[in-house]
């Protein structure tokens, strides 16, 4: 009989490469462990991806700037910030961010898909993620598709980081399959500081990153055939300790994580309050 396929997302796949264990917990275990209280970053970055998601939801000719308050208010997550007053301070910089980015859009201009699912089967995976935008461009040969991911977060964000994203690649990988159109070009659009972040893959390169996927899902199905054998789950999925420990969900619930000094909900989102750096 054929192997099934796995059945995987890009943040599944994320998951075990950071840790095994936190793998464990969010995929295996049932019940899963409890997780911790949620994130305010978490939050922010979904409440600015949903207002820009529906920006483009928008007729063009009503795709302002001004519309942007009461997408944002709409959509916004209140979860996770440390009091109403830091919440507060956070949106009006997150509108000031969706503000400066669409004054670099094209309101007139439609993208092929806004939060549009793409899936693909390989020989192991059957992979599906939702794309935040695909773009379809002018190339030398035609039009080309060009994956576009948000992003709120840490700052330095720069071309190896577009390059090494193993979801962005799955991303170009699956669309060009989807659409029948070329898809290399890659991009993180950093909406704090406005910048972005851009790599143009080659066949190669997407096919090294797939391998690499598919590498992490035969560990995965091994690991997991080991527990169903019979051994024990922290030797099949061991902890990966580190800095990340600070932030699990399962912080609480893992030995090890358990160890490492608490992040509090909103620590994140207070770098996003700081003054802007003019370097």
């Amino acid at each position: 009989m054929p192997e099934r396929l796995f059945v995987c997302t890009p943040s599944k796949l994320g998951a075990y490469t950071d840790c095994p264990r936190r793998y464990r917990y969010s995929y295996v275990d049932r019940p899963a462990p409890p997780k911790g209280p949620p994130w305010a970053h978490n939050s922010l970055g979904a409440s600015v991806h949903t207002a820009l998601r529906n920006w483009y939801a928008l007729p063009a000719d009503r795709r302002g700037s001004d519309a942007l308050p009461t997408l944002l208010k709409g959509t916004w997550v209140r979860e996770g910030y440390r009091d109403e007053e830091q919440e507060r301070a956070v949106f009006r910089r997150a509108l000031e961010w969706l503000e400066s980015y669409v004054d670099t859009l094209d309101p007139d201009q439609d993208p092929l898909g806004v939060e549009r699912v793409v899936a693909v089967k390989t020989a192991v995976l059957a992979f599906n993620g939702r794309a935040d935008r695909i773009d379809s461009r002018p190339g030398p040969d035609g039009p080309q598709l060009v994956i576009v991911d948000y992003k709120t977060g840490r700052t330095g964000l720069d071309a190896d980081d577009a390059r090494g994203s193993q979801a962005l690649a799955l991303y170009a990988y699956a669309a060009e399959r989807v659409f029948r159109q070329p898809c290399r070009r890659v991009e993180l659009h950093h909406l704090p500081s406005g910048t972005v972040a851009a790599h143009d893959h080659t066949p190669e390169s997407l096919a090294r990153q797939l391998g690499r996927a598919e590498d992490t899902a035969r560990d995965i199905i091994a690991a997991e055939r080991a527990v169903t054998d019979g051994t024990d789950p922290d030797e099949a999925f061991p902890v990966s300790p580190g800095v990340r420990c600070g932030w699990c969900d399962y912080r609480r619930s893992c030995p090890a994580g358990a160890d490492a000094p608490a992040k509090e909900p909103w620590a994140a989102v207070e770098r996003a309050l700081l003054p802007a750096d003019p370097e």
